[in-house]
C-alpha cells in the first residue's frame, strides 16, 4: 500500500521547505526566541499556529490531554522527581530559559478529556490516562453531563490551570514583576471563535468583543482568597 507519510515528508522537503528555508536558517543561527508558551489540548482540531497567526520560532508549545498543568512538586527542588514532570519541565524551560512574556492555556469545545471526567476511564486498561485526568477533577460540576455542563467544565478547567501556574515559583516571580502575563482561552471549534477569560467579569468573553486577549487567575481585589474556579 502507498506510504502516505513518506509522500508528505517528501512534499515538505521539495515544496514547502524552500519557501521558509531562510527563516529556519535564521532560527538555527540565532537560536529560538519565542515569546509565547502555548499549553493546549492534544486534540487534532486545535491548531495553535492557525489560531494565533504565528510561524516557526514564535510559539513554544506543550500539548497534552485536556491542556492540564500539573501541580508544582516541591520535591523536585531536592532532586526527588515525582508526578507529571514532562509538562512541568517545559514550563520551567519556557519561563527560565526562553523568558517568554505570555503563557496561554487553551482548552476547547467538545473536549474528550473533559468528557471523560464525567464518563470515567478504566484505570485497569488506561492507568496513566486515569491518573492524568485527575488533574482536571476540581473543575467538574455536581450535575449530570449536558452540553452546557461540558462547556462550563472545559472553561473551569482552563481557569484551574491558570491558578496552578501561579504555584510555580518562577511563574509567580515573573507575573509579580510584570514581565509575564497569563491568558486563559476556550476555543469553540464549530464557530472558529476563541473566548478569553476576563477575571474582572468572571467569565469567558468572545475575542471578537473582548478588550484584551485574556487576563490571569486573580480576582480584582488584592488579598481575596476566593478561587476564580469556585466563583462561577
Amino acid at each position: 500500500m502507498p506510504d502516505e507519510l513518506l509522500a508528505r515528508l517528501r512534499r515538505f522537503h521539495d515544496h514547502t521547505f524552500p519557501g521558509v528555508q531562510d527563516r529556519f536558517q535564521d532560527l538555527v543561527r540565532d537560536g529560538q526566541h519565542p515569546t509565547i508558551l502555548f499549553i493546549g489540548c492534544s486534540d487534532s482540531r486545535l491548531v495553535p499556529y492557525l489560531l494565533t497567526g504565528t510561524g516557526p520560532g514564535e510559539l513554544f508549545i506543550v500539548r497534552n490531554v485536556g491542556a492540564f498543568v500539573p501541580p508544582y512538586d516541591i520535591r523536585a527542588q531536592h532532586g526527588q522527581l515525582a508526578g507529571f514532570h514532562g509538562t512541568t519541565a517545559a514550563i520551567e524551560y519556557a519561563v527560565l530559559n526562553l523568558k517568554v512574556a505570555h503563557i496561554i492555556v487553551c482548552g476547547h469545545s467538545h473536549c474528550g478529556g473533559v468528557r471523560a471526567l464525567y464518563e470515567g476511564v478504566d484505570p485497569g486498561t488506561a492507568p496513566n490516562l486515569a491518573a492524568w485526568l485527575d488533574l482536571g477533577r476540581e473543575a467538574v460540576l455536581p450535575v449530570q453531563l449536558t452540553d452546557e455542563a461540558l462547556r462550563r467544565t472545559e472553561q473551569r478547567a482552563v481557569v484551574l490551570q491558570l491558578e496552578r501556574l501561579m504555584d510555580y515559583p518562577m511563574v509567580r516571580r515573573q507575573v509579580d514583576a510584570g514581565q509575564l502575563a497569563l491568558h486563559g482561552w476556550h476555543y469553540v471549534i464549530e464557530d472558529g471563535e476563541v473566548h478569553v477569560f476576563d477575571v474582572h467579569q468572571g467569565a469567558f468573553v468572545p475575542a471578537s468583543s473582548s478588550e484584551h486577549s485574556g487576563t490571569g487567575p486573580f480576582l480584582p481585589f488584592a488579598g481575596d482568597d476566593i478561587s476564580p474556579v469556585d466563583a462561577w
